[in-house]
């Protein structure tokens, strides 16, 4: 049975994994990419556009399923080299969170929503996912 993740980047780093294919979390490790299987279904939650900036997007930027293969090193250049997962992208419509935090279990009724964002990596329920995939204009049988 596969697995729901939110996984946390800025706009300007995940727009980038859309085009190439992969996803990364928590600055390159691999220990959390290890826990994400494939056939997992991954949402990206961007607070930002740019990485470290205050720019606040607080929206869902992107949505897809692991491949099957595992987490692999991707030399980036000037001794940078982050793990990695690959990605089947779907074609989805950014979604702000605003709209949602009432709906979704792990914001319901909390005033600090955003806090558990700060660990990159969150595992939620299917119907948290098909709520943030109604929400990003993809339906729930293409993602099943």
């Amino acid at each position: 049975m596969s697995a729901h993740w939110i996984a946390v980047a800025s706009a300007e780093h995940v727009r980038r994994g859309l085009r190439e294919g992969f996803m990364q979390v928590c600055h390159s490790k691999e220990g959390p990419l290890k826990r994400i299987k494939p056939g997992d279904k991954v949402i990206y939650y961007s607070p930002t556009e740019v990485f470290g900036g205050k720019d606040k997007l607080q929206s869902f930027t992107a949505i897809g399923v692991v491949e099957e293969d595992d987490a692999y090193r991707y030399d980036m250049g000037g001794g940078f080299v982050p793990w990695r997962r690959n990605i089947d992208w779907l074609d989805a419509t950014e979604a702000e969170i605003r709209p949602l935090l009432e709906a979704l279990s792990f914001t319901r009724a909390r005033q600090n929503w955003g806090y558990q964002f700060r660990f990159g990596v969150l595992a939620i329920s299917a119907e948290d996912f098909n709520i943030i995939a109604a929400a990003m204009k993809i339906r729930v049988p293409e993602i099943a």
